[in-house]
């Protein structure tokens, strides 16, 4: 029974660990999507768009730039993030941006106004809040294995 407890633990570890670095990689694409749609004056939709993008691009990036080190080829490190990440990122994203929409005034605030951060950090977290059973699950139930 301890040993059965000791892999669920280190599995929430994990599952953790995995959509802490989702955050982080999607948290940075977003960030700079919409402080450039910001600073260039976009509509919402534009903006978010490049933010959903970059987000994704930030995701994957993360698992590619530790697969590269290892050396492994382009080709194949893009293909393992983007199998093993997409779910996460996709489920991020979406609870990210929705989060975001109901915040009132977030979407159009200027990236130097306290409600832009203050909403990003809420939709981050709730991004957290949505990819990290999605993780888990993935981890426990499918036998996923995140690769770095």
């Amino acid at each position: 029974m301890q040993e059965i407890n000791h892999k669920i633990t280190g599995n929430k570890k994990l599952a953790l660990k995995i959509t802490l670095h989702c955050v982080a990689g999607c948290g940075a694409g977003d960030t700079l999507g919409l402080m450039i749609g910001t600073v260039l004056n976009w509509p919402v939709l534009p903006t978010m768009a490049l933010g959903i993008i970059l987000g994704f691009l930030g995701g994957y990036g993360l698992t590619i730039m530790p697969l590269l080190k290892k050396g492994i080829n382009f080709k194949n490190a893009t293909r393992i993030a983007v199998v093993s990440d997409t779910i996460s990122i996709t489920v991020m994203e979406t609870a990210e941006n929705i989060t975001a929409l109901l915040i009132p005034g977030l979407l159009y605030a200027s990236f130097s106004a306290p409600i832009f951060w203050i909403g990003f950090a809420i939709s981050a977290v709730a991004g957290f809040v949505a990819a990290y059973p999605v993780n888990y699950y993935l981890l426990v139930k499918r036998g996923h294995i995140h690769q770095h």
